[in-house]
């Protein structure tokens, strides 16, 4: 038994070593070993060989050369030609079209040697008969503009000069105030005068107002913030000496050491230990395609099977 308590036999999940049908048989090796071994056995069928392409009638099916056409007439192509084309000739109604002269090139620009119509009268480019020029009649003449802008200067204007009239001294000065008493004389009373005083605003104080103010808003008591909690001294990193902790580091008990008692495995009258039954075991088994290829084709009906059709 091995050392786990399990055979071979109940891996496998076989109850008993199955028997062997190949019992003093010999060896025979798949890697050299022939598909049909009928086929290298006794006679076979000898082709006689290849034969090479040749001049003789050897390489080919046949015994003889055959022709294609056989028995054909011989036709001679340069009289067919010949007969097409005087075939053709009769279809012509007169004599082939020839020209009186042969192609004429023109000389020069403006030249119309050579072409069908000869030159048009509408692109002459002789002069046209004009009639005499006659020219208009003259304008009328003036004299020259004179020199001088008209002021301090005699008879350059068109008209006649006008005649030196004498200016007041402070003309203007004396028509306003004649204009300014006029225009006292048409007044009637005295100037018009407004109880009212122009001011910025309606009121001296703007924010003035005869309506009582309303009652004053008590504004809530202020709530106290507390002060932000702030550590007596930065946090500490932990360490071999716990430093970081809230408590001290406790101090080391002894522990003396001791065995611990082992504890005894159940056995059997004999002393073996107790192995519960196995469970249900599988086996490697072949798939259902595999058994259907097995039993339709086979050693005995490989060389009758065909290909079944459902």
């Amino acid at each position: 038994m091995p050392a786990d308590g399990k055979s071979d036999m109940e891996r496998v999940g076989l109850f008993s070593e199955m028997g062997y049908i190949s019992i003093g048989d010999k060896y025979v090796s798949h890697y050299m070993r022939p598909f049909n071994e009928a086929a290298s056995k006794n006679r076979q069928m000898l082709p006689g060989g290849s034969k090479a392409l040749s001049a003789l009638q050897a390489g080919y099916f046949e015994p003889q050369f055959v022709r294609i056409f056989d028995g054909e007439a011989y036709s001679n192509p340069v009289q067919l030609r010949r007969r097409y084309r005087l075939a053709e000739s009769k279809k012509n109604l007169g004599r082939a079209f020839l020209p009186s002269n042969g192609d004429k090139l023109p000389c020069g620009l403006g030249s119309y040697y050579g072409t069908i119509g000869g030159p048009y009268a509408y692109f002459s480019a002789q002069l046209k008969a004009k009639e005499k020029y006659i020219p208009p009649g003259k304008n009328f003449y003036t004299n020259p503009g004179k020199k001088g802008t008209g002021y301090g200067y005699a008879n350059v204007t068109i008209g006649e000069q006008y005649p030196h009239a004498p200016e007041v001294y402070e003309a203007g000065r004396i028509d306003a105030k004649k204009a300014r008493e006029e225009h006292r004389r048409l007044l009637k009373g005295g100037p018009f005068k407004l109880n009212l005083y122009p001011r910025e605003y309606f009121d001296i104080n703007p924010y003035f107002s005869d309506q009582p103010l309303p009652p004053v808003k008590q504004q809530p008591p202020e709530k106290k913030i507390a002060p932000p909690f702030k550590p007596s001294s930065p946090a500490k990193k932990a360490g071999g000496m716990k430093g970081g902790t809230f408590d001290p580091y406790p101090s080391h008990s002894d522990e003396p050491y001791v065995i611990k008692k082992s504890v005894a495995v159940p056995a059997n009258k004999r002393g073996q230990i107790f192995h519960p039954p196995p469970g249900p075991k599988s086996r490697p088994i072949k798939s259902i395609m595999t058994l259907n290829v097995t039993r339709s084709l086979n050693a005995t009906n490989y060389k009758t099977a065909r290909l079944a059709s459902y």
